[in-house]
C-alpha cells in the first residue's frame, strides 16, 4: 500500500547526496519509510556545489527511488545548507533614547530588522542567533519591559557565500523538486545530538566530513561560535595516496588500519598490509605515520578555532564529535592531548531513536544531519496533500468530489493503474513540448515568409528615389567623360 503522509529531506554530502523519508511515531521516535543514496564527489566539494547539472540529475535519480519505496509521489523536501563558506560573524546594534523610557517589544524588533539589513559584502546572512541584550550594565537575554536609556543589542550572524543558496535553488528547480525549507545543517545537527544540558553547561560540538570539519560553541542555550574548515577524512585519505595508490584503496586501508595514535609493540614482529591492486606489502607504521601526521594539523585547526571563539574555558559539557570521519582509531585522545579536555564523547546516533533496517541505519555519526532534518521537518511531504486543489476546476458532474478520493486510493493500491498514471503524464508532457516546437516551427516560416514578401515588393517597385538620382548622376559624369 502507498504511504500517504511522511517527511523527505535530501541532504547534500561531499562524498554523497543521501535521501531520506520518514513518519514521526507518537512517542518522538521516527520509521524510516525509504532510503537512496548516491555518489556526490564529481560533483560537490568542500560540501559546495559547482555542477548545477549533474546535482539536478543525482537529485531526480533519489526522488525518483524514494517515490519507488513509497509508491507515491513527493511533493517537496527539506534540504540543509552547509560548505565551507558556512561562518559565525558577530555584530553590535545600539540604540540612544531620548530619556529612560520601558523598552518595547516593537524597539527589539526593530534592532533585530537593523542588524539584518547591514550589508554583508558577497555574503547572504541565512540565519541570526541574538546573543544578548546589554540595557545600562546589565545583559539580559529579553530586554522587553526593562526601563533605561540605552540599549545594545549584540547578534551572531550566520552567514554564507551568496552564490551557496543560489546555486542549491537552481538544481531544485532544475530537477522540479520543491523545497519544503532551507535548514543550516550544523544546527541541524546540534538539534540532533546535543542535550539540552550541553547546550547551557557550554560545548563544543565538531562534525568531522569528508571535505569539511565543522565546529559549533554553545553556550546558555545560545549558539556562540560556527564556522567550517576545508578539512576533512578525505584529506588523509589523499595523503595516504602518496604511497602509490588510488583513493579506493587508500580509503579501505585507512578504515581497516588508521590510527591516529599508532605505537608500534617491539615485542611483536613489524606489522604490515596488503594492497588489493597489486598485492605490495607496505608497513602499517608507514601508513600511520601519514595518518597521524594530517589528524595532528586537523585537530590543531579545530583547537585554534575554539580558541578563536573565546569559549576554550567555558566548555563545562565538553567536546562532542561526530561524522563518518570521527570514527578514526584515538582521534579523540589526539583532540584531547591538545585540547587538555577530558570531557570527550562521539555521538553516533541521533539522540531520538530512529527505527530502520541495520543496512540502512549505520552506527557511525555519518547520518545525523540526515536524520536530524527529518526531526525539524513538520509539514507532510506527500504530494496526495494537492489533490483535492488538482481536483477542484473539474465540473462536479464528470467527477464529484467523493470520487477524487476512491481514485487516489485505487492508484494507491494498484501499481499498475499508477504506472498507467505515470505514463499518460509522461505523454501529455511530450505532446506540450512537440506543441511548442511546432509553434516555435511555425513562427519560423511566418517570418521566413514576411522576408520573403519584402524583398518580392521591393524588386517590383524597382530602385528608390535616392537610388535613381545616384544612378542618373553616374550616367551623366560618365557620359561627359566619353564627350571629352
Amino acid at each position: 500500500m502507498a504511504t500517504t503522509e511522511f517527511i523527505a529531506a535530501i541532504e547534500l554530502g561531499s562524498s554523497k547526496i543521501t535521501g531520506v523519508a520518514g513518519r514521526k511515531n507518537s512517542d518522538g521516535s521516527m520509521q524510516v519509510l525509504a532510503y537512496a543514496q548516491e555518489d556526490s564527489s564529481t560533483f560537490i566539494r568542500k560540501g559546495v556545489i559547482f555542477n548545477l547539472d549533474k546535482t539536478a540529475q543525482s537529485l531526480t535519480s533519489i526522488i525518483n527511488r524514494l517515490e519507488g519505496e513509497l509508491k507515491n509521489s513527493i511533493a517537496k523536501v527539506y534540504v540543509g545548507i552547509g560548505g565551507q563558506s558556512l561562518r559565525t560573524v558577530r555584530n553590535v546594534v545600539s540604540r540612544d533614547l531620548e530619556e529612560e523610557a520601558i523598552i518595547s517589544e516593537e524597539l527589539v524588533s526593530a534592532i533585530g530588522d537593523e542588524n539584518i539589513a547591514i550589508p554583508v559584502v558577497d555574503m547572504d546572512i541565512l540565519d541570526v542567533a541574538p546573543q544578548e541584550y546589554k540595557v545600562g550594565n546589565n545583559l539580559q537575554a529579553n530586554p522587553v519591559g526593562l526601563v533605561g536609556s540605552h540599549i545594545e543589542g549584540r547578534f551572531l550572524n550566520i552567514v554564507a557565500r551568496a552564490s551557496v543558496r543560489k546555486n542549491l535553488e537552481h538544481c531544485f528547480q532544475q530537477a522540479k523538486i520543491d523545497i519544503a525549507d532551507q535548514l543550516i545543517a550544523p544546527l541541524v545537527t546540534a538539534n540532533a545530538v546535543l542535550t539540552e544540558s550541553e547546550r547551557r553547561s557550554g560545548c563544543a560540538l565538531i562534525d568531522f566530513g569528508a571535505d569539511t570539519t565543522t565546529i559549533s560553541v554553545y553556550k546558555n542555550n545560545i549558539l556562540r561560535f560556527l564556522t567550517v574548515l576545508p578539512l576533512g577524512g578525505n584529506s588523509i585519505t589523499r595523503d595516504i595516496t602518496t604511497l602509490q595508490m588510488e583513493e579506493e584503496e587508500a580509503e579501505r586501508l585507512k578504515k581497516a588500519y588508521g590510527d591516529a595514535l599508532y605505537e608500534e609493540d617491539p615485542e611483536q614482529e613489524e606489522a604490515t598490509c596488503k594492497l588489493d591492486d597489486d598485492n605490495r606489502i607496505i608497513k602499517v607504521a608507514d601508513l600511520n605515520n601519514i595518518i597521524e601526521a594530517r589528524a595532528e594539523e586537523i585537530v590543531a585547526n579545530v583547537w585554534n578555532q575554539i580558541q578563536l571563539s573565546s569559549y576554550e574555558d567555558k566548555l563545562l559539557a565538553g567536546i562532542i564529535l561526530t561524522g563518518g570521519a570521527a570514527n578514526l582509531k584515538n582521534l579523540d585522545e589526539t583532540l584531547r592531548k591538545r585540547s587538555k579536555i577530558e570531557k570527550i564523547r562521539m555521538a553516533k546516533l541521533p539522540r531520538n531513536t530512529v527505527h530502520a533496517p541495520n543496512n540502512i541505519l549505520k552506527k557511525d555519526g555519518s547520518q545525523n544531519t540526515l536524520f536530524g532534518l527529518l526531526f525539524e521537518g513538520n509539514q507532510n511531504c506527500c504530494l496526495t496533500e494537492t489533490a483535492p486543489q488538482a481536483a477542484a476546476p473539474v465540473p462536479p458532474v464528470s467527477k464529484p468530489e467523493p470520487e477524487v478520493h476512491r481514485t487516489a486510493d485505487i492508484f494507491e493500491d494498484d501499481q499498475e493503474l499508477k504506472e498507467q498514471a505515470r505514463l499518460a503524464r509522461l505523454k501529455k508532457e511530450e505532446e506540450e513540448r512537440e506543441a511548442k516546437l511546432a509553434a516555435k516551427e511555425a513562427e519560423k516560416l511566418r517570418k521566413q515568409k514576411e522576408k520573403e514578401e519584402k524583398e518580392r515588393r521591393k524588386r517590383e517597385a524597382g530602385p528608390s528615389w535616392i537610388q535613381r538620382k545616384i544612378d542618373s548622376l553616374t550616367k551623366e559624369i560618365f557620359s561627359d567623360d566619353d564627350m571629352k
